[in-house]
């Protein structure tokens, strides 16, 4: 666990350094030295604000609002025994409106960590489904897997960002000086690398770490037949009902991918096959 742990820190600051060089390349593609500077100031502020502030703006992103204990006091009692039995502290509770089942967790640390689950989770799983989901999440606050999550959403957003700016710069002729700014040759490379890398980032952090959480969190709970059972639902109800908070930049915290799309799409999934998630569950002896 010690030692994931200082992977995912390791990820983190390579994340960081990866987000300082895109805003120093795209301040260079459009400002020479100057423009480099600016970006490399803007981006170290960026880097602080990710570490320290980047789960709320998750949470602002998907609209969650606070979980009052009166309205599911079960849940708080199946968060406060899961965590319990992680050894970690109770993470704060959010909800979103959204009918479709998910959850994701979010922080920088288990001691500053939040669960935020979605309407339609609540009124659909059963409660050993809802406690293989949670115990889930949990699982990735133990692992320390929320803070790169948060920090890789935040990147995805601004990486998005940078496209959409590259975008308008060729609309509107680029650079005119092709030692300074790149030419409009470059701000069209940026155009069109700057989403596949926000994909391939997302694509890096999720797919093996959810296979970890999965047999992390049955582990706690002592079951496996809640979380199997929940990740068909949430499968079969993704592909019914769409998540009106869905953000690109945010799917790949969601225990299930809450964006569906076939053939090229399905190359670029954020999620291991609920399938194969589910094999492996059953192959777990607790």
């Amino acid at each position: 666990m010690k030692g994931m742990g200082a992977m995912n820190i390791l990820k983190t600051f390579l994340l960081l350094g990866l987000l300082s060089a895109l805003m120093v390349t795209l301040g260079n593609m459009f400002g020479g030295q100057t423009g480099m500077l600016i970006m490399l100031v803007i981006s170290l502020g960026m880097n602080f604000f990710s570490y320290w502030f980047s789960d709320k703006m998750v949470i602002k992103m998907t609209r969650a609002k606070p979980l009052d204990r009166k309205d599911a006091p079960e849940v708080y009692q199946m968060v406060e025994e899961i965590s319990k039995s992680a050894n970690i502290p109770v993470p704060k509770l959010y909800v979103t409106g959204d009918m479709q089942p998910n959850a994701f967790a979010t922080g920088r640390n288990p001691k500053h960590a939040s669960v935020v689950v979605t309407r339609g989770l609540l009124d659909l799983l059963d409660r050993n489904e809802l406690a293989g989901v949670l115990a889930h999440e949990i699982a990735h606050i133990r692992n320390r897997d929320i803070l790169i999550g948060s920090i890789a959403a935040m990147m995805a957003g601004v990486i998005s960002f940078i496209a959409q700016m590259a975008q308008w710069a060729a609309i509107f002729g680029g650079s005119s000086d092709e030692d300074e700014g790149g030419g409009i040759f470059g701000v069209l490379i940026m155009a069109t690398v700057a989403p596949i890398a926000a994909l391939l980032i997302q694509m890096a952090i999720s797919r093996s770490r959810e296979f970890h959480a999965d047999a992390t969190g049955a582990r706690f709970v002592r079951d496996t037949q809640g979380l199997s059972s929940a990740l068909k639902k949430l499968e079969f109800a993704s592909q019914r009902i769409p998540l009106q908070s869905a953000n690109p930049s945010t799917a790949h915290m969601y225990i299930s991918n809450p964006l569906r799309g076939g053939g090229l799409m399905s190359l670029f999934s954020t999620h291991p096959a609920t399938q194969m998630r589910v094999e492996r569950l059953q192959q777990i002896k607790l």
